[in-house]
C-alpha cells in the first residue's frame, strides 16, 4: 500500500529525526552515525562555551573530547522531558571546564605550598657566621664564670650528652649532687647571658 503525505510533512518528520533529542536518543542506543551527527552539529557550540571558560584552546579541545566521551557513555540517560538535548550538553560541558579550572587551581596552588616550602632563603652567610661567633663566645665566657664543678657537670649534659647516673658515675658523686651542681651552674648562666625565663 502506497501512503502519500502531504508536502512538507516529510521534512517534518526528516526534522523530528535530526533533532538533538533524536539523535542523543539514538547514541544512547549505541548508533555511531548519530552521534558524528550529534557532534557535527553540536561541538561548535559545545567547544565555544568551553574555551570562553578555560581560555587555554588546548585544554579547551581536551575537555570537549572528554565531554563528548561522556555523552557517548551517558547518553542513554537523558531524559527528554527534563530539558533540551543541547542543554543537557551544555550543562556537562560547563561542569566539566568548571571543575577543570579548579583542579589547575589547586595544582597552583599546592606548586606554590610545595615552592614556598622548599624555597631557600637567602641569607648573608658573613653576617650567619659572624652571629654564631659572637654567640659561641659569649657563652664560653659565661661557662668560665661557673665553678670548676658546675661547668664539669653542665659540660658533660649538654655538650657530652650524658645523663645524669651517667655523669654521677663518671664524677664518683651521688645524683643529686649532680642535678644540683646543673641546676645551679644553668641559673647562673642565665643570669650572665640575660636569658629571661
Amino acid at each position: 500500500m502506497l501512503v502519500l503525505m502531504e508536502s512538507g510533512v516529510g521534512d517534518a518528520l526528516d526534522g523530528l529525526q535530526d533533532s538533538p533529542e533524536a539523535r542523543l536518543t539514538r547514541v544512547g542506543e549505541g548508533d555511531r552515525q548519530a552521534f558524528a551527527a550529534l557532534y557535527d552539529a553540536t561541538s561548535a557550540r559545545l567547544f565555544g562555551l568551553v574555551r570562553r571558560l578555560l581560555v587555554d584552546p588546548a585544554q579547551a579541545e581536551e575537555v570537549t573530547q572528554e565531554v563528548y566521551l561522556e555523552i557517548w557513555q551517558t547518553a542513554s540517560r537523558y531524559k527528554p522531558e527534563r530539558g533540551s538535548a543541547i542543554s543537557w550538553m551544555l550543562t556537562m560541558a560547563h561542569r566539566r571546564a568548571v571543575d577543570r579550572i579548579r583542579a589547575s587551581q589547586a595544582s597552583r596552588d599546592r606548586d606554590v605550598r610545595i615552592g614556598i616550602r622548599d624555597l631557600d632563603r637567602e641569607y648573608d652567610q658573613v653576617a650567619e657566621h659572624v652571629e654564631v661567633q659572637l654567640e659561641s663566645e659569649r657563652v664560653k665566657r659565661a661557662l668560665r664564670s661557673l665553678t670548676e664543678l658546675q661547668r664539669q657537670a653542665v659540660e658533660l649534659a649538654y655538650f657530652g650528652g650524658l645523663s645524669h647516673t651517667e655523669i654521677s658515675a663518671r664524677l664518683h658523686v651521688p645524683v643529686g649532687t649532680v642535678k644540683t651542681r646543673i641546676r645551679d651552674g644553668m641559673i647562673r648562666l642565665r643570669d650572665t647571658l640575660g636569658v629571661t625565663s
